[in-house]
């Protein structure tokens, strides 16, 4: 089981990122682009995902997963029951996330710095995340 305090520290680490609170929600920014942010009472994280590719995230497995609503289709984001997922797979949605909002010098300097997988470890097989 994932909670916030477990993506916060990575967040707050990941380069140009960092933390604000608007309407009483922890997010992560790059610049203005939001790429995570949390329900007020911190059980859903919300996250920058390829438009493309959320279906299938959601069809992967529909307990953890959920499309935004349907004002919020516009958007690339996926949401994630965050009792759901475990510490290392949050971590992994996170950087992933930061990965659609900042250059692909970052990423790559990134994957440099952390050559044993995203957030720390490999990612769980299934998932279908971006930037693997």
């Amino acid at each position: 089981m994932a909670v916030i305090e477990d993506v916060r520290p990575l967040g707050a680490e990941l380069e140009r990122s960092y933390e604000v609170y608007v309407g009483g929600r922890v997010k992560f920014r790059v610049g203005q682009l939001v790429y995570v942010a949390f329900s007020s009472d911190e059980s859903v994280m919300g996250f920058a995902f390829p438009r493309e590719e959320r279906e299938a995230l959601v069809r992967s497995d529909p307990r953890t997963f959920h499309l935004p609503t349907a004002s919020d289709m516009r958007f690339n984001w996926v949401h994630a029951d965050l009792a759901a997922l475990d510490p290392t797979e949050a971590r992994e949605l996170v950087v992933d996330a930061w990965r659609m909002v900042v250059p692909k010098k970052l990423s790559r300097a990134y994957d440099l710095l952390h050559p044993t997988g995203r957030g720390g470890d490999l990612a769980r097989p299934g998932r279908g995340q971006p930037g693997g």
